[in-house]
């Protein structure tokens, strides 16, 4: 099943987002999920997810983000004059735009590593938005930030970073137990730039808030939060990280949050060894949330 291609309008500053929507034609939906992808990636990476909850009876939608896939207008990984604030006001339009086209349908969120630190901005004032928000690849961003910061100087910069540690094949074990996999973002022209130098430090713009126990209590306190992650990936610090963003919004009076850490499993958990179980198991936790 491919995707229906489409553009959405960034309210922000008119800029167009390339936009995907898989199972359009399903019958009867049960609801409507809206996938936020990563830094240095695009939304068409994620159509494995997208048939797997349109054999569920879901329609799901993305765009790629500023700066990136289709969306990218000159550099790719520049977010523009909007900056990370445009980025994240765009992943609360387009769900706003999915809610009125698809009236009386529960939207859901599957957001992945840029998109899942988006979204954790997004859902201290939007969160009334979301009937159940999934985080993949997610992180204590504070924590993150302050440990990416203490890195020496004269280290690997950019996304490879992260793959100290791991095996260098690529530069980008650090992804996926899966060789395959890890090669195929490697082939994508659309995967793994080098970006701009204000790039990664836009994406830790909002730590302080994401972090504050008072702005965190902004949350509703019945949304449904899934956070997955393997606990080989570096954003979560052997699962510690995970478990800790978790434990914050619980502390913040959230009363549904899971955390599902898969032993061994690195950063693109959809992309794993292990993915059908992953995959398995968002689809049957928004079964499970989506109302009768």
């Amino acid at each position: 099943m491919s995707h229906t291609p489409g553009t959405f309008t960034s309210p922000v500053d008119g800029l167009e987002l390339t936009s995907y929507t898989w199972g359009a034609d399903v019958d009867s939906p049960r609801g409507i999920v809206q996938i936020a992808h990563g830094l240095a990636e695009h939304s068409g990476r994620y159509a494995r997810v997208a048939h797997a909850l349109n054999d569920a009876g879901y329609v799901v939608s993305a765009v790629d983000h500023r700066g990136h896939g289709s969306s990218i207008a000159q550099v790719a990984g520049d977010f523009g004059a909007a900056g990370w604030d445009g980025l994240v006001d765009d992943l609360v339009a387009y769900g706003a735009a999915l809610r009125e086209q698809h009236p009386g349908l529960p939207l859901f969120l599957v957001a992945h590593s840029m998109g899942s630190f988006a979204a954790q901005s997004a859902l201290l004032e939007h969160s009334e938005q979301y009937a159940g928000v999934v985080l993949s690849g997610s992180t204590a961003v504070d924590v993150l930030a302050a440990s990416l910061a203490e890195a020496p100087e004269d280290g690997p910069a950019g996304l490879e970073a992260f793959n100290a540690g791991f095996e260098h094949r690529t530069g980008y074990e650090w992804l996926s137990r899966d060789e395959a996999e890890v090669d195929l973002y490697v082939a994508d022209p659309l995967c793994g730039f080098d970006t701009p130098p204000e790039t990664l430090p836009a994406l830790f713009s909002h730590v302080g808030r994401v972090s504050d126990p008072a702005a965190l209590q902004g949350i509703r306190p019945d949304l449904p939060i899934l956070i997955v992650s393997g606990d080989a990936d570096p954003l979560a610090g052997g699962g510690q990280l995970v478990e800790l963003l978790g434990s914050r919004y619980r502390e913040a009076g959230v009363r549904d949050v899971t955390v599902r850490l898969h032993p061994q499993a690195r950063h693109e958990v959809f992309n794993e060894t292990n993915r059908a179980e992953v995959i398995g198991e968002v689809v049957d936790w928004v079964r499970a949330h989506t109302p009768d």
